[in-house]
């Protein structure tokens, strides 16, 4: 049954967990056929890109047409076709940016008059098929067949279409985490350094609907990082700013969208199946910025990123303060001060935010509802200050044990000290207190009217009724002030209001999304031990090795865990015969998968033979791409390695940001090898030998 027309996904019921074996996952999508709001939204801006990369398509072959004919008539037909196409992508690319500027669908349902908030659409993907590419890959690479995985390779799947269709609350973006997460793996295990795997990653612009298609699985991870913060923004918006408890969770989830310097942790990989992901991202948006270069797509450009971080940032200042309104319960001099540089602090960060978005790069890019939305919260935030600044001078009387308080706050609340009377004076005299609060209050009234004048040239903004009736209602109020302070024998000219020195009193505390409440298993574990059985490890075809027990045991010496490794032969013993050779690795006894085996029960496998022998599946180690480095292999995929294939590929960190196949890493991490011994096998950093690692 369809949910109501008016419904949110957030209300929709959760699907019941189901069984995902070892590699499953039990988190799925939203239903793509619900008819929420939001999802009618998304389906109408999957629909535009769709059209966009087709008519995007019909130009470059019309323009290519057009550049090779010499055919005067032939010309003429392509440029008359060109044109009709170019109409087409303008009339497309208006379609996306009012559907971009809905914000309304975003907020929250409370009946609370708030300025509205600005939320960021999710990137839209196509479907990716991994069967053919992984199969072929495990069958190559790893010697085994790749049709056995094909269980691993539909949970794999299942889960990149799940991440596509995120519900809006905590839920959603774990999906996006876990995916994100799982990318770790699927970038060790199938993404060498000297090669792609042959998939192409489709993703389009958030804003633009413009296709982007890369190989890198750089691209697919910055992409989910993306719409991570991007669903952040959608969660901010709809929280019920009413109440405290709301403001702070939209706080909250707009720092996680934007974030500060960010940084790296890591844990050990465990043992076996489970790996608790640690990637504490200083959000989403300013991590991407610091990370990633040769963005394929405008989006996820620097600019763009740093527009976004800006804008998220601001939203939270809004929102400290409301938050700061909402608790300031007394109407005391110095609390209607505080929140006149609250509201100057916050029309500070949305000036810097429209800065960005006139940035040439920018100005055609970003939405006009945005911007438009950005300069009229900077000129409202602007009018507040004003409007407060006046109400403690000209409402609240100032009692005498307060006067010293105050007068130190006074000194402090403008850029610079006015000219005229010391503030000593101002503060006794309820005339110039009058004509100073008088002067604010013009300030405040002429700024009210340049947020509703800029708020009528948008179309999109003129259809938002709760944006206008703030407006109306706070430009009503400063009016009703002013007349009340006017005097009809009050003929000296209204002095320019000093400018108020912006300040916040509640910084916000920066809380990146944390990764690690997010637990995945490695879909692919059953190929062994992520720290031999990788994408960048060179090994020869598994032997079969069958072991006769001799007068002086079996010759060898084993070491270490999952898997175990031959540490030592006995020259001439029963192993050296039969050709076991020192640092191989015991794949299997006697057809029993022993890569995740435990030292102990591959030696109770090889002690209980007896006298029939045992036949042994090893695999020798011949080289590590870059030199196995297990402790980047057990760190998190904030690793370099999409640097490292750009050097072995003869790549330079320079090239023009306009490249499409270079999305790389912008920072560098330095990472231990493994050292190679002589007889050409590498040492591995193994536990401390235990009391029974012996000859067998």
């Amino acid at each position: 049954m369809s949910p109501p027309d008016g419904a949110s996904d957030d209300d929709l019921p959760s699907a019941a967990p189901v069984e995902g074996g070892l590699g499953g996952s039990i988190r799925k999508g939203c239903d793509p056929l619900a008819q929420t709001q939001r999802s009618k939204l998304q389906h109408r801006r999957a629909r535009i890109n769709q059209q966009i990369n087709k008519e995007m398509r019909m130009r470059a072959g019309a323009e290519n047409l057009f550049r090779a004919t010499t055919n005067s008539r032939v010309r003429e037909t392509v440029a008359l076709e060109l044109s009709f196409v170019n109409s087409n992508l303008q009339l497309l690319k208006e379609e996306l940016e009012e559907l971009n500027s809905s914000m309304e669908v975003y907020q929250t349902d409370s009946e609370a008059i708030n300025v509205p908030m600005i939320p960021l659409g999710l990137k839209e993907t196509k479907e990716v098929d991994f069967s053919v590419s992984i199969q072929d890959f495990i069958c190559e690479h790893y010697g085994e067949d790749g049709s056995l995985y094909d269980k691993e390779i539909q949970d794999l799947m299942e889960l990149r279409q799940a991440m596509r269709t995120p519900s809006r609350n905590q839920a959603g973006l774990e999906l996006l985490m876990e995916y994100y997460n799982q990318m770790f793996y699927l970038d060790q295990r199938f993404f060498p350094l000297h090669r792609n795997l042959g998939v192409h990653f489709h993703w389009y612009d958030s804003l633009t609907g413009v296709p982007s298609c890369q190989r890198t699985l750089a691209f697919e991870k910055g992409s989910v990082l993306f719409n991570i913060g991007a669903l952040y923004t959608q969660m901010g918006a709809r929280q019920d700013r009413s109440a405290p408890a709301g403001i702070d969770k939209a706080v909250d989830a707009f720092q996680r969208a934007a974030g500060t310097q960010p940084h790296l942790n890591a844990s050990a990989c465990p043992r076996r199946f489970s790996y608790r992901h640690q990637l504490p991202v200083s959000g989403a948006f300013n991590y991407l910025k610091e990370n990633f270069s040769n963005a394929p797509s405008l989006d996820m450009s620097s600019p763009s990123l740093c527009m976004l971080v800006r804008l998220m940032v601001a939203q939270v200042q809004e929102c400290v303060f409301e938050r700061v309104t909402l608790t300031t319960r007394d109407a005391h001099f110095t609390s209607q001060l505080r929140l006149a540089q609250e509201a100057a602090r916050v029309s500070d960060v949305y000036l810097l935010a429209q800065q960005t978005m006139v940035h040439p790069l920018m100005k055609d890019y970003v939405p006009f509802s945005w911007a438009s939305m950005v300069q009229v919260k900077a000129e409202h935030f602007c009018a507040l200050a004003h409007f407060h600044a006046a109400v403690a001078l000209c409402d609240r009387t100032l009692s005498a044990d307060d006067e010293e308080g105050v007068e130190e706050a006074f000194l402090t609340f403008y850029v610079s000290v006015p000219a005229g009377p010391p503030p000593s004076r101002v503060l006794r005299d309820p005339e110039t207190r009058r004509k100073l609060g008088k002067a604010h209050l013009r300030r405040a009234v002429i700024r009210h009217e340049e947020a509703m004048r800029v708020h009528g040239l948008c179309r999109i903004l003129r259809k938002m009724d709760l944006l206008q009736d703030v407006l109306a209602l706070t430009h009503k109020r400063s009016l009703d002030m002013y007349a009340r302070l006017d005097r009809e024998d009050d003929f000296d000219e209204t002095a320019d209001a000093p400018e108020i020195q912006p300040q916040t009193h509640q910084k916000p505390e920066v809380t990146p999304p944390n990764f690690a409440t997010v637990q995945i298993r490695d879909i692919f574990q059953r190929l062994g031990p992520l720290s031999v059985f990788c994408a960048r490890a060179r090994w020869g075809p598994a032997q079969t090795i069958c072991l006769q027990r001799g007068e002086g045991g079996l010759g060898l010496t084993l070491r270490g865990d999952s898997p175990v490794l031959v540490a030592g032969v006995v020259p001439g013993g029963c192993a050296a015969e039969a050709g076991l050779r020192e640092g191989d690795y015991i794949v299997a006894v006697d057809g029993r998968d022993c890569k995740w085996a435990k030292h102990g029960e591959v030696v109770h496998m090889l002690k209980s033979c007896g006298d029939r022998g045992v036949e042994l599946s090893v695999v020798t180690l011949h080289s590590h791409e870059a030199q196995v480095d297990r402790r980047a292999v057990t760190l998190s995929h904030g690793g370099d390695k999409e640097n490292t294939r750009q050097r072995l590929l003869g790549g330079a960190k320079g090239q023009s940001s306009a490249s499409l196949l270079n999305w790389n890493r912008k920072k560098k991490r330095e990472g231990g090898g493994a050292s190679k011994r002589p007889g050409s096998t590498f040492s591995l950093t193994f536990g401390a030998i235990r009391d029974d690692e012996a000859l067998y």
